[in-house]
């Protein structure tokens, strides 16, 4: 058990360089939030949903993070901060980092009938703070969201999604080949996907235009020889 908490403070401290000491990284409200949930979820799983709920709420009132007892959670998961709401059919995997203000919400089905309502995070994904992930999609693999992203799709393993709607953005490769990446995004020479859009055609078109002229040039010389 202490070898266990040792390599789960030791995987917090090697993402966030704020803290000194593994002590300091007891004291974070996200992990008192997971260490709730732990009990939660157990009391859950038993079907006691009063117990498992007022653990959830005594550990909402003391850290202001809200995850439901029937969120299912890996290992070395990290909340950045606080503010973050976690549904109850949410799937978390291993080593995955969300920031603050996140929400991990749900649909309501039209037919009435509960079933997987919320977003599924595979191993590795870092979603940005003030991010709303929403639905039962699924977001692959070391895929990051960015801050204030909104997705309603599932997202591709490895893509890093920008904006309202969330789309895929290019970054990178040296941002993107690091093993961790604050907030889910680098912070400098980031564009928007429709930015990057017009630059591109931006860059046909010069090459059309340069083509263009070459093609006119060859026909003014041909037109000159005759």
């Amino acid at each position: 058990m202490a070898g266990r908490l040792g390599a789960y403070l030791d995987s917090i401290k090697a993402r966030d360089p704020a803290p000194r000491s593994r002590a300091e990284i007891l004291l974070y409200p996200g992990v008192w939030a997971l260490g709730f949930h732990r009990i939660a979820h157990r009391l859950f799983q038993a079907r006691l949903f009063f117990l498992a709920r007022a653990v959830n709420h005594f550990s909402r009132f003391l850290t202001v993070i809200d995850i439901h007892p029937g969120a299912k959670i890996g290992r070395n998961f990290f909340i950045d901060h606080g503010f973050t709401v976690i549904g109850e059919t949410a799937e978390i995997g291993d080593n995955v980092t969300i920031y603050q203000n996140v929400t991990l919400g749900g649909t309501s089905p039209d037919n009435g009938i509960a079933g997987k309502r919320h977003p599924t995070l595979s191993d590795g994904v870092i979603v940005g703070s003030g991010a709303q992930v929403l639905g039962p999609i699924i977001v692959g693999p070391r895929a990051r969201v960015g801050a204030n992203a909104v997705v309603t799709r599932d997202v591709p393993e490895g893509a890093v999604m920008v904006g309202i709607p969330a789309r895929p953005t290019l970054v990178d490769s040296t941002a993107y080949q690091r093993d961790f990446v604050p907030y889910g995004t680098p912070c400098r020479d980031l564009h928007d996907p429709q930015g990057q859009k017009i630059e591109t055609l931006r860059c046909e078109l010069e090459a059309l235009r340069r083509r263009l002229d070459m093609a006119v040039a060859e026909a003014e010389e041909h037109r000159n020889r005759a």
